[in-house]
This record gives C-alpha cells, sequence and structure tokens, in this order.
C-alpha cells in the first residue's frame, strides 16, 4: 500500500534561484476558440495526489496577484512531497506566461474514488471528493462557497489531472480478471468527474499519466514479480488514460485536450539523469537515503551517510521524487501547451 506523503519542507526558495532546462518540440493539433494560447490563461484548477499537493485549503486564503498559490504560504511552494517545488509551484511561477492564479485540490494518497481503492487512510480526499466536495460547491454555480472565488471561464482556465500512482500500487497485484473490472469502474468515475468540470464550463484539460513507479524504491524492493506487474499495470492505465483523453474530445469538439507522458520523462531522467538540464546534477536514481525520506532543511542538505546531498538522489523516499524531475514536468506541459493540443 502506498502511503501518503504529508511532508513539510521546512525551507523556502525564490524563483530567482530556480536553473532553466532545455525545451522540445511537440506535435499539434487545432486549438479551438476556448484556447487563444497559454498566454491569456489566468486560472489553473489542478487534482491528485502526493506528487501534486502542495497543501491548498479551499475555505481559506484564496490565489491572487501578490500569492497565486493562495494558502499555505510558508514555505512559497506549499506542503510538497519532493522535498522543495514541486510541479505545480513551477508550472505557476517559472513557466507560467501570464499572471496564474493556481487552486490545486491535490491530496496526498488520493486515489480516483474511494469506494473502489481505499487509500490509505479514509480521510484522504479522493479526485471524486476533490471535484464534488470542493470544486463544485466552491467555484461554481451563482454562490459558490470558496472565498473569494474567480469568475474563472473556459476559455481562461486549465484544468489538469495526475492521478492513478495509488491506484494502480493499492491494486496491481490483483489478477489479471478482477485488474480489468476494477480499472474499467474507475474509469467510468474518471470520466464522469471530467464531464462534471466540463458541464460546468471547463473546456481546456491536461491529463497525465502513471510514470515508472515500478522502479521506485519501494516496489523494486518487492522483488521483481512486483515490478513486472505493477509495470503491466501502469501501461493499461496509461491506455486508459489515452483513451479518456481522446473521448473527451471526439464526443466534445470545442474542447482541447493534452496528454503528458511523465512515464516517458520519468524513464529518460532515471536512464540519464542528463537528458535535461535541471536533472543533470543527479548522482543517484535507484536509492533513497533513510537520513532524507522525511524531508531536510536545506534543498541541498548533505548527511555524509548517504555520500550525496539530497538533491542529488532522484528519489527521496521510497516512492516520492525530488524537485529536479518536477521541474521536467513542468517545463514539458508548458512547451505543450505553448504549442497546441496533443489530442486531435
Amino acid at each position: 500500500m502506498y502511503l501518503k506523503a504529508n511532508i513539510l519542507s521546512l525551507f523556502t526558495l525564490g524563483v530567482s534561484a530556480l536553473p532553466s532546462v532545455k525545451r522540445t518540440t511537440l506535435a499539434e493539433c487545432s486549438a479551438t476558440a476556448a484556447w487563444s494560447g497559454w498566454s491569456d490563461i489566468k486560472h489553473a484548477f489542478i487534482f491528485g495526489d502526493s506528487y501534486t499537493q502542495t497543501g491548498f485549503d479551499y475555505t481559506s486564503t484564496a490565489p491572487s496577484a501578490a500569492s497565486p498559490l493562495g494558502n499555505p504560504t510558508s514555505p512559497a511552494y506549499g506542503w510538497t512531497s519532493s522535498n522543495g517545488p514541486n510541479w505545480v509551484y513551477y508550472l505557476t511561477f517559472k513557466y507560467n506566461a501570464s499572471l496564474l492564479q493556481t487552486y490545486n485540490f491535490a491530496y496526498g494518497g488520493a486515489t480516483v474514488d474511494s469506494d473502489l481503492v481505499a487509500p490509505y487512510t479514509p480521510t484522504v480526499l479522493s479526485l471524486k471528493d476533490q471535484v464534488e466536495t470542493e470544486f463544485i460547491p466552491g467555484y461554481t454555480g451563482d454562490a459558490p462557497t470558496a472565498p473569494s472565488a474567480p469568475a474563472w471561464t473556459g476559455a481562461d482556465s486549465v484544468f489538469a489531472f495526475w492521478i492513478g500512482i495509488n491506484d494502480v500500487g493499492n491494486s496491481y497485484w490483483k489478477g489479471a480478471e478482477e485488474l480489468a473490472t476494477l480499472n474499467s469502474q474507475i474509469f467510468d468515475v474518471y470520466s464522469d468527474l471530467v464531464g462534471q468540470l466540463y458541464d460546468a464550463g471547463a473546456r481546456n484539460f491536461v491529463f497525465i499519466n502513471v510514470p515508472p513507479v515500478d522502479r521506485s524504491p519501494l516496489t523494486v524492493g518487492q522483488g521483481s514479480d512486483s515490478a513486472a506487474s505493477e509495470k503491466a499495470d501502469i501501461a493499461t492505465w496509461n491506455g486508459l488514460v489515452e483513451d479518456l483523453a481522446a473521448s473527451l474530445k471526439s464526443n466534445n469538439s470545442e474542447t482541447n485536450v493534452w496528454v503528458y507522458d511523465s512515464n516517458k520523462s520519468f524513464g529518460a531522467v532515471m536512464d540519464d539523469p542528463s537528458a535535461y538540464e535541471a536533472t543533470s546534477g543527479l548522482k543517484n536514481t535507484t536509492d533513497y537515503c533513510t537520513a532524507y525520506e522525511n524531508g531536510t532543511s536545506e534543498q541541498d542538505t548533505l548527511n555524509p551517510s548517504c555520500g550525496v546531498p539530497v538533491n542529488e538522489y532522484f528519489w527521496l523516499n521510497n516512492l516520492h521524487p525530488t524537485s529536479p524531475i518536477h521541474e521536467v514536468v513542468a517545463l514539458e506541459i508548458a512547451d505543450a501547451l505553448n504549442v497546441a493540443p496533443t489530442v486531435c
């Protein structure tokens, strides 16, 4: 079972300290009238699990020009599982093309639907909870309940999802027949939630697939059979993400849809950290050091027992990566948003 990483990083990092990374060129599809460009997006509504969480509370201080993530404000990038900024922070502050106010509903340990795949504790807010009990009542309708709810439109907003790591991690060991039924049920819910957002006015959607957590220390430590089983289920899940994105576009021609392949970028970095400038300083892409696993006081903390500083490890702990790969995710998503939709 995957555990929620509700790690409160203890240090701050200014935007000026963020290094640059090289860019890529992506294939183009035609954008609709609901997308005039990344530079015109004012709001990001984001859903997911610990890879995405920043600790945002939709009942507290709202995002603003002075504080684009809203809350919490200390550290500046919120509560993450990456021992520093995660991809949401980088997308909002470094790879944004405008003032981007980000509403991040992600919750560590989340699955799509807790009734289908139980999280590590019942208090975890699933994707279903994030959409139905927070976003819908808080940011839609004539009387939204969230403080200072923005007057967002489909054309000035993007909706992003990074979910599935815990769904896969908490079920990949089931037999093929049971998994087939379960994944079908999960994606029925996932599709319905996306449909609710569409009905509320969302038109621009980003889906991030599941990275190769079969190569995480958690799964590798369980043996080759576990790694192979999880890898197979990840491949199935990621195919279903592609199907969901294609169906959304096919059934709603005015939407703009992107799928980001985190499985590919994570794998590339684990194979060769120099694949991206942001990850070129990584020295260890297979293990983690227990002295670092709960977070450190500085992003470059060095404990002699670990051999290298924490930011030279790909893995902070047995499941969660450090900040460098998060910057890659943000960069490549921004590159795609700067070009055109990836689902035609």
